[in-house]
């Protein structure tokens, strides 16, 4: 049994890695049961994923109450925001809704989940033969329900981080007590305790909670067989193209810099260049494009479904990343990476060169990262794909990528679960 808030009809990038490994369980002879809310509050929805579930895949959807975001409470009734997509410079109001969400609603907004979910599955679970329960968070209120199903039940129970949990990127920037901190912190390490097996998406965060726990691995997140039904080809302009939340974090002075130095040194750099943005983006980073007077050179796409997301990475130029530059930047691999490196084409990432994400990008041979600063490098990185975009002679080779292949990830999911019902 999968506990998850994310599921189909929900978009993003929450939604893909549990909704993948249910696509490909039962071809290692495990079948999956589907435990998910009904009638939630997403920010972002896309219908098409749902073709994605088996046929006869068992998904049982239990009532939530949530504050959606807690700027309801305040605010716009019908707002849906992301939780990685804090207002930077909020209001009085705003500041007062931060405040209530990040002590009152520990671990997270979902926590009236919690024990309806425990009432409702300690009577399914009674009934019906579960050999494995799997919680995956955020939102991290999923783990609390696996908890306490364990202290009651005993059960086999799998905890999986999509991202990490006092070392999630926002973490910092929420107005949080020392009590609220200690809080989260005593949450996150009796979660870490009690499961039967951790699973994270990265080695820092692997490394991280190692020290609570001697059972943890990593299955990273990956991409899925996608084939091109477009004959457009490659974009005939010099596309930079960034998929995904564009949040403060992510706004890198350095991008829009040099970029407006090259577009000032070469005017046929300029009259190629072309920016894409697809999804969500913080008003600072439109604030920057309008300062560095690059309007004319950026096209801003708001959300569209992932099979149309995976279209516009297959003809970029070049893939866009920026990593948020925050505490826990290191242990950051966004979901996207992956799909980025399925799409052949070069990656160009902002972040840490120590980090994760420059491990998986260096042993691919897919791209470069340039550090948080380093403006000149970034001009040079830049200038250079150009250069190989006007001779015609712009790919990559990727190199043993097929590790991360969506059916090659849950078998190592199917090993870690049949280990534990031995």
């Amino acid at each position: 049994m999968i506990i998850t808030y994310y599921w189909p009809p929900a978009g993003g990038s929450g939604v893909q890695r549990w909704l993948k490994f249910v696509k490909y369980l039962r071809d290692f002879d495990i079948e999956p049961v589907v435990y998910t809310v009904q009638d939630p509050v997403y920010a972002i929805t896309d219908v098409n994923l749902q073709n994605d579930i088996p046929d006869g895949i068992e998904v049982i959807q239990q009532p939530i109450w949530e504050p959606n975001n807690l700027m309801s409470l305040f605010g716009n009734k019908k707002k849906k925001t992301s939780a990685g997509f804090l207002n930077p410079n909020p209001s009085f109001i705003g500041k007062v809704a931060q405040y209530i969400r990040a002590n009152y609603f520990i671990p997270d907004a979902r926590k009236f989940w919690i024990k309806p979910s425990v009432t409702y599955l300690t009577n399914y679970l009674k009934k019906n033969k579960i050999d494995v329960v799997i919680t995956t968070g955020p939102p991290h209120s999923a783990h609390l329900i696996g908890l306490k199903l364990k202290e009651k039940l005993n059960i086999k129970w799998v905890a999986d981080f999509r991202d990490p949990w006092t070392d999630i990127d926002y973490f910092h920037q929420l107005p949080l007590t020392k009590k609220a901190i200690n809080k989260h912190q005593f949450l996150e390490s009796a979660v870490l305790k009690k499961a039967d097996h951790v699973l994270v998406v990265g080695e820092t965060m692997a490394r991280n909670f190692r020290k609570i726990s001697n059972r943890v691995s990593v299955i990273s997140n990956g991409y899925d067989t996608f084939t091109s039904k477009s004959n457009e080809g490659l974009d005939a302009t010099f596309s930079l193209v960034h998929i995904g939340l564009m949040n403060s974090d992510r706004n890198h002075q350095i991008l829009w810099q040099s970029l407006r130095a090259l577009c000032d040194e070469n005017a046929d750099f300029k009259n190629d260049l072309r920016l894409k943005f697809i999804g969500t983006i913080a008003d600072d980073v439109v604030q920057d494009i309008q300062k560095y007077q690059l309007t004319n050179n950026t096209e801003l796409i708001s959300y569209v479904p992932h099979n149309e997301v995976l279209q516009y990475q297959q003809s970029a130029q070049v893939l866009l990343l920026a990593v948020n530059n925050v505490p826990s930047a290191k242990g950051i691999i966004t979901g996207k990476i992956f799909e980025y490196l399925q799409a052949n084409r070069p990656i160009l990432a902002i972040g840490p060169i120590d980090g994760d994400l420059n491990e998986i990008i260096k042993n691919t041979e897919t791209g470069v990262v340039v550090g948080f600063n380093d403006l000149n490098k970034l001009k040079k990185e830049i200038l250079k794909l150009y250069t190989r975009f006007k001779n015609s002679n712009l790919k990559v080779n990727p190199q043993s990528i097929e590790q991360y292949h969506r059916k090659v990830l849950t078998e190592k999911l199917a090993g870690v679960i049949n280990e534990l019902i031995k």
